[in-house]
């Protein structure tokens, strides 16, 4: 008999030690081995009772034999009847009658039909020498079997749910712990592409960073309202990258930069033959971005056929190639700028009202910099930080300099600034930027007057030669011009006139 029951053990043990390595559930493999139990060596009921991290109290997690309802029921506090005097106390405990136990309670009313007597047994459940639950069993073998049996085995498979419970834990940790490095891989990434926001602490930026973060998460269509150089493209990325596509593909797309037909073949892809040079089918970038973000800058230059199109695919998000009619239907998120009056533009009858709305989920209006002009000292010295690290000095601001910068309106927003401090970096000789290396054209454009020193002549000139010859090289086209020396088509129109270009450039262009 005895050796039978050793073998009879040792095939149950094997069978629970190949199990636990099998999942990673907890409610599930503690299940699993309870029934291994029962069918093997006819264990009637059992359940595996653990402390829960909040309530602190006992809770089952895992049983066999027993209803949901009577789980359900299976609550115990730390002092209360067997199962907590045997968390309490670390040790076994043996009810060899149920019926006459007054500690025993029947929380969970499984055994109220019980007609023969029913012997009880539980062991703690130990984990790095501290009890963590508890295993409880109707008694598993027959008269022949003692008590120390039962407990000396029951003991053995204890151990074996404590560490399935150790494994479950370090699991959750590690999760924990994923999820954390990824929050702070996100953060520091996005730090990376707020720049200028991360130094922004206004009223206005406080709120739009408000805004990014609500919307973040969502699959709500943005619409990212403002003027040029306000940091909208790295907005759209932010946004993105906070998301639940951040692992999939952002896609920048500028509406502007395209003639009509080349545009809607950009964007929803074409078939071989479409039209002139389609020599091969192309997928478009929504397709391309399937599951990811597409960014439409400029969106208030769409054309009105592409306009079409695009309100049919922000409602169903399907869509047909140039030259196809197999319609197709991706997963993609929108967000859209412009730094056009679009209602202005519905009202001009040039943008579509429908589409207007469908883009309209979520605006954001991103401020200018000259209304948050007390984020300009912390932006000037984020840009001097970062050119320190290409150019190799840091260089400073002289008070005067700093004064007339703050008073400036930056039509180029933060482009801008960040343009003008890497030309400072290199211009400048000294370890500071004096009044005298800004441009002159900052005294023109400030709200309240300051003196101009009179030896900046030179920078002036140097300037208008920039101007003149970036335009030549581009063929006196302004816009191309402007893009070269990374600035606004504004800023490029304010320049010729405040040089007196304006009869060069057109005396240039009609030959």
């Amino acid at each position: 008999m005895r050796q039978s029951l050793i073998a009879l053990e040792l095939q149950v043990l094997y069978e629970i030690s190949r199990v636990i390595g099998e999942t990673l559930d907890l409610e599930e493999t503690i299940g699993v081995i309870l029934r291994i139990l029962s069918e093997e060596l006819s264990m009637k009921r059992a359940t595996v009772t653990l402390q829960d991290d909040q309530s602190e109290k006992l809770l089952i997690r895992a049983s066999h034999g027993l209803t949901e309802e009577e789980v359900m029921r299976g609550v115990y506090n730390l002092d209360e009847g067997v199962t907590g005097r045997i968390f309490r106390t670390a040790k076994p405990f043996v009810v060899p009658d149920i019926a006459k136990e007054p500690l025993f309670l029947d929380k969970t009313k499984s055994r109220r039909f019980e007609k023969d007597k029913v012997s009880f047994i539980g062991v703690p459940i130990m984990l790095h020498g501290h009890p963590i639950g508890v295993l409880n069993v109707d008694r598993l073998f027959g008269p022949e079997v003692s008590f120390e049996e039962d407990i000396r085995f029951l003991t053995i498979v204890a151990t074996l749910i404590s560490q399935v419970v150790n494994i479950q834990r370090q699991v959750r940790a590690r999760e924990e712990d994923l999820r954390l490095e990824n929050v702070s891989l996100k953060a520091k990434l996005s730090k990376n592409y707020q720049r200028f926001f991360i130094v922004g602490k206004s009223r206005p930026m406080a709120r739009v960073l408000q805004l990014i973060e609500k919307v973040a998460p969502t699959k709500a269509t943005v619409l990212l309202l403002g003027e040029s150089g306000t940091g909208k493209s790295l907005i759209a990325r932010i946004i993105h990258e906070l998301s639940d596509r951040s692992n999939h593909t952002f896609t920048m797309v500028n509406c502007a930069s395209l003639p009509e037909t080349l545009l809607e073949s950009e964007l929803f892809g074409h078939e071989k033959g479409a039209f002139t040079g389609a020599s091969d089918p192309k997928a478009g970038r929504f397709e391309e971005a399937n599951k990811g973000t597409v960014f439409l800058d400029e969106i208030g230059e769409i054309p009105m056929n592409v306009q079409v199109k695009l309100l049919r695919f922000l409602q169903d998000r399907e869509f047909e190639r140039l030259g196809s009619t197999r319609t197709r239907k991706v997963d993609v998120r929108i967000v859209a700028a412009t730094n056009k009056n679009l209602e202005a533009e519905v009202a001009a009858g040039r943008f579509r009202e429908d589409l207007y709305y469908r883009l309209n989920v979520f605006p954001i209006l991103v401020p200018p910099l000259r209304e948050r002009k007390e984020d300009i000292p912390a932006l000037l010295n984020h840009f001097l930080d970062k050119l320190s690290k290409e150019y190799d000095r840091r260089l400073r601001l002289t008070s005067k300099a700093l004064d007339a910068m703050v008073r400036y309106d930056w039509p180029g927003n933060v482009r801008e600034m960040e343009n003008l401090m890497e030309r400072l970096s290199i211009m400048t000789d000294g370890d500071a930027i004096e009044l005298g290396d800004i441009p002159s054209f900052f005294f023109h454009m400030t709200d309240k007057p300051v003196q101009r020193p009179t030896e900046l002549a030179s920078l002036e000139d140097i300037e208008k030669h920039e101007i003149i010859a970036a335009l030549d090289r581009n063929g006196w086209v302004q816009s191309r011009a402007a893009r070269e020396l990374n600035i606004t088509l504004r800023q490029m129109g304010y320049r010729i006139k405040k040089f007196g270009l304006e009869g060069m450039v057109a005396e240039r262009r009609g030959r």
